[in-house]
């Protein structure tokens, strides 16, 4: 049987970002912790965050590319 886990224990490591469950994303976006910026996503400081396994996924201004497929978030930083 394959391993039931959490969403904040679901993180991918990819070699340009990582991918969390759709859900785990809805709800970064509902409580707002993260919001849109156009084509990217930001961290709003003011909001707290879920937990998550891996700690800093999403730091304080950093911005985000996201595709969601498959039933995943696939979460990739922007480059400076």
């Amino acid at each position: 049987m394959a391993e039931q886990r959490e969403p904040f224990a679901d993180i991918v490591v990819l070699e340009d970002g990582f991918s969390i469950p759709d859900l785990k994303w809805r709800e970064l976006a509902f409580v707002g912790a993260l919001r849109a910026e156009g084509d990217y996503w930001a961290r709003d400081p003011s909001r707290p965050l879920p937990p998550f396994r891996i700690p800093d996924l999403f730091p304080d201004g950093a911005r985000f590319r996201v595709e969601r497929r498959a039933g995943r978030a696939f979460v990739r930083p922007e480059q400076s």
